[in-house]
């Protein structure tokens, strides 16, 4: 073979092999959480930590600061909420500012209103598309506008364009959302912070598909807009102040009212209102979670909430069944799967009440059952190779394999979910899924597939961990699942949660649940299908009646015994917003209907016609608000940019993010990255690709040399 040709099948061959080490740097199947990048900081004034924005005539200046100021209140078990974010834009340019932010996953936004000045501008809700259009619009007229967007149930994003250089704008929302209500008293969440959502590299590699009949792959846009920049909190002042109200109408005497996640002061009224405030500057870097319990005597065992609205009658039902018809019932053999989310961003807290949570269930195993625990961050994997009798030996063995696990990595649930989960189906043996995660991860959808397809006999229960879980997915999995959701939110309360949790577990099922409705009356009721009801757990259903009067009948079955409920239909009072409740939990059940081989054009246009006569943002409606005035003069650019959160509290950045290279700090501005998180080799591999590249490009160079050398000779 000649120089020249032996030169040639080797610069090709490294050039080819240079090419796939940096897709497989880039693409290498960990997934991506939102990764550091390197900003060009340099101007000696700036403190570190500081986020700087560079102006298109190269100078710097700071991001803007948001404040959140939230006043909810509550009666009975509904409650209204509005959040004002202001928006400050210190800099000499004009900006786009685009906000990603978290609500419960059950929250109806119904309200959208924009302050400039003294104006105020009200938000008209409109298919998505039309109101991405409008503002789309608005922004290059130079109006200012604002846009609500629903991204996931429980993520939202607000854009706001044409902020002037010192300008502030306030963003108003309102929704309005149902308590969770169980046997251990009343809770209220409001998430404060979206966590870092870890990305499997199938979404990011099928991004470009279509959508499958279950609709859960999403394009990578989908992904960057749930995924705002992280600045490391050990080198960033906290971002994002917030203030919070509760202004909280228990209609009913109170044992216990305290929060589980800040310092509150408590203010009690003579009217039977309590005031609850922050009582310390805060930052939105966890959930604000507070519960109340009642009296002893005044615990409610059932409720109707009512609305008569545009000649409808709405209602939200409660009943919380005895708890004496779910007890004393024959207790069959259990075989209990525990499975612990062990990825980066478990780390620091998260984890120590993982396992804290994993050892308490473990040491209240039973005799004659049978268990297993199964570890996932980049893989997944079982302590055994099936599930054990619970024995001093078997259980002494779990406890140390607990204590060594630690928290790197991805969050890659899929396989996880597939060796929990054998879609078995055995009537001698109780077989329950005990799931622990914080549910930081963008595949909701493909997972919800999983569970569904796979589920069987078992049953699903999530235990949320860690100061901002992702609780759509969180209530959704145990939906799908047939299980239930409970929230661990501090080390201190994993004890009392998890023996929450084991009361579940070791009580028997209410199954059949059927509603009988008067005769003559026509409900449109949601869920349609009433799903299992565990101890402790109460039957909640919203439904639209042409007219509200009549006795309604529950039924259902424990093991070989019927249990009824009755309630009288007559409204008592008229509940403002029950209606928009009902509607809420329509559009749920209707995107839910995608699983089950429902068409997704349907289920659009049915979402659609809901949201637009409820004036709710969903799926597919925004709200949408434009000043009629033009704010920002044509010859001025707008530059966009994504505001920064806060990394959820007990959370570690290096965890998440990897640790700093070369001994530099992470830069404060994040931005969402095909590289892979947690403990890669991606940056060795991006510089021996690249070096590979540069020495295949030098031989290039003498193959050509000598080709033309050759060429002299010849002639």
């Amino acid at each position: 073979m000649s120089v020249q040709i032996f030169t040639r099948h080797f610069y090709q061959h490294l050039w080819f092999g240079a090419a796939l080490l940096l897709v497989l740097c880039l693409m290498q199947g960990k997934g991506v959480y939102a990764e550091p990048a390197a900003d060009n900081i340099k101007p000696e004034t700036v403190k570190q930590g500081s986020l700087l924005f560079m102006a298109s005539d190269g100078s710097y200046s700071e991001a803007p600061r948001l404040h959140t100021d939230v006043d909810m209140a509550v009666s009975g078990m509904i409650v209204r909420v509005i959040v004002k974010q202001r928006f400050k834009n210190p800099t000499t340019v004009w900006q786009e500012g685009i906000y990603v932010f978290p609500l419960p996953e059950n929250a109806a936004v119904d309200h959208l209103k924009m302050h400039v000045g003294d104006r105020i501008i009200e938000g008209e809700i409109k298919p998505r598309e039309e109101a991405k259009k409008i503002y789309t619009q608005a922004k290059h007229a130079g109006k200012k506008a604002s846009l609500v967007e629903q991204e996931r149930p429980n993520i939202f994003t607000t854009s706001v364009a044409n902020i002037g250089p010192n300008d502030s704008i306030t963003v108003q929302i309102e929704y309005q959302h149902s308590l969770r209500y169980t046997a251990a008293g009343f809770s209220l969440r409001f998430p404060m912070v979206v966590g870092p959502r870890y990305t499997p590299s199938t979404i990011i590699e099928e991004s470009t598909a279509q959508p499958n009949t279950a609709g859960w792959i999403m394009s990578i846009t989908n992904v960057l807009r749930i995924s705002p920049p992280v600045p490391d909190p050990a080198k960033t002042p906290p971002l994002n102040p917030v203030s919070l109200r509760v202004d909280l109408n228990p209609g009913m005497p109170l044992a216990k009212l305290h929060s589980l996640s800040h310092s509150i002061t408590k203010t009690a009224r003579e009217d039977g209102h309590v005031l609850i405030e922050l009582s310390d500057e805060n930052h939105a870097d966890r959930d604000f979670v507070l519960e109340w319990q009642p009296d002893t005597g005044h615990k409610p065992k059932a409720a109707l909430f009512t609305e008569a609205k545009d000649g409808q009658h709405y209602i939200m039902l409660m009943i919380m069944p005895s708890v004496q018809s779910l007890t004393d019932k024959q207790r069959l053999p259990r075989e209990s799967i525990f499975v612990i989310d062990t990825s980066g961003s478990m780390g620091g807290n998260s984890i120590r009440q993982a396992k804290a949570a994993l050892r308490y269930a473990l040491e209240h195993l039973r005799s004659g059952d049978r268990f297993n625990v199964i570890q996932f961050n980049d893989s997944a994997s079982g302590l055994f190779s099936a599930a054990q009798p619970v024995d001093d030996k078997n259980i002494g063995r779990a406890l140390r394999y607990v204590d060594s696990l630690e928290a790197s990595g991805g969050t890659k649930m899929v396989e996880a979910l597939h060796l929990a989960l054998n879609g078995s189906t055995n009537s001698e043996v109780v077989r329950q899924v005990v799931f622990l995660t914080d549910g930081s991860i963008s595949n909701e959808r493909q997972l919800f597939d999983i569970i569904q397809k796979r589920l069987g006999d078992s049953r699903l229960f999530t235990v949320g961990i860690g100061s901002a879980p992702n609780s759509f997915f969180m209530r959704k999995a145990a939906q799908f699942g047939r299980g239930t959701f409970t929230y661990i939110g501090n080390t201190s309360f994993v004890a009392e949660k998890m023996n929450e949790l084991f009361s579940k577990l070791e009580t028997p099922v209410m199954t059949n649940l059927n509603i009988s409705w008067p005769a003559g009356v026509d409900a449109e009721m949601w869920p349609r299908r009433l799903p299992d009801l565990y101890h402790g757990e109460p039957l909640v259903l919203k439904a639209r009646l042409k007219k509200a009067e009549g006795e309604m009948i529950v039924t259902g079955r424990v093991a070989d015994s019927l249990w009824r409920s009755r309630m009288n239909l007559k409204p008592a009072v008229n509940d403002n917003g029950v209606g928009v409740l009902w509607a809420r939990t329509k559009i749920a059940t209707l995107m839910d209907s995608v699983h089950d081989g429902v068409s997704r054009d349907n289920v659009k246009k049915s979402v659609v016609e809901v949201a637009l006569a409820h004036h709710l943002v969903s799926r597919y409606t925004s709200l949408v608000a434009v000043d009629k005035f033009v704010s920002r003069p044509p010859d001025q650019t707008l530059g966009s940019r994504k505001l920064p959160v806060n990394l959820p509290q007990g959370w570690e950045y290096d965890k998440v993010f990897g640790p700093a290279k070369n001994g530099s700090s992470p830069s404060p501005a994040v931005v969402a990255s095909s590289y892979p998180a947690g403990a890669t080799e991606a940056d060795l591999l991006l510089v021996i690709g690249i070096s590979l590249l540069l020495l295949a490009f030098l031989l290039f160079l003498f193959e050509k040399y000598i080709r033309n050398v050759g060429d002299k000779h010849s002639y």
